[in-house]
């Protein structure tokens, strides 16, 4: 419990920035009173103990659960059954990131009311899946390159700078209607769900493994599951 409530203070301080910011131009600028201030702090702290438990949830179950995984693969030497758990996290964490259903349900309303898609309920369906489905393949696909990568030793500065100038070609390429949401995709692909589990995964691999620095070798996969969601989209656009 102790832990919990210095959890909630940290979420407190962390949104007070916010707070002010927000009650300074409602109140000075704007000189209007709050909407709705009962409903608005009720909200707010739901939105304090939400990031508490988020936090502590992280650092007490989701990190060491994905270190210890990451530990257990190393150990039994399967490269074959560690390239495929890797695989299956990343697909299986994007395909269920809140962030990305919401902007590929509002892609597929944007692009059917453009005239590209027909604006009918399954189409916009059929998209947002199709376009889920292509940013949870590049992300599993990601951390396959990102897992090998902490295998073999390779430096991550050449490979980030590879993709970037990979994106920069397939942009100039690519319609310009899929651009945006490509760069997007490439955002909100690392979010709640994606980003604990990936980076306990690279330092417990990182850690596992002679030779290697949990500090330079464990993070990175998170570059990865951003940069590869815009080519494979930008990729689907020229395709699809």
């Amino acid at each position: 419990m102790k832990a919990l409530a210095g959890r909630i203070f940290d979420a407190m301080r962390d949104l007070a920035p916010i707070v002010v910011v927000i009650a300074f131009f409602q109140i000075v600028v704007l000189q209007q009173p709050f909407p709705n201030l009962g409903d608005t702090f009720v909200g707010l702290v739901c939105v304090i103990l939400g990031l508490a438990l988020f936090i502590h949830g992280l650092e007490s179950g989701l990190f060491p659960f994905g270190e210890a995984i990451a530990q257990a693969f190393a150990k039994k030497s399967s490269l074959i059954a560690l390239l495929s758990f890797a695989f299956c996290l990343g697909f299986g964490t994007t395909i269920a990131e809140p962030a990305l259903i919401a902007i590929a349900a509002e892609a597929a309303e944007v692009v059917a009311l453009a005239g590209h898609i027909e604006n009918e309920v399954s189409v916009r369906e059929a998209y947002a899946l199709n376009l889920r489905l292509v940013v949870a393949l590049s992300v599993g696909s990601a951390v396959v390159i990102g897992v090998v990568r902490i295998l073999k030793g390779w430096p991550i500065h050449v490979m980030i700078i590879s993709a970037y100038v990979i994106v920069t070609v397939l942009t100039f390429f690519a319609p310009h209607e899929i651009i945006g949401i490509a760069y997007d995709s490439g955002g909100v692909t690392t979010s709640t769900i994606t980003v604990p589990l990936l980076t306990a995964l690279g330092v417990g691999l990182a850690s596992s493994i002679k030779g290697r620095n949990p500090m330079v070798d464990g993070f990175g996969l998170i570059a990865f599951a951003c940069l590869a969601p815009i080519i494979f989209i930008l990729v689907y656009g020229m395709i699809a």
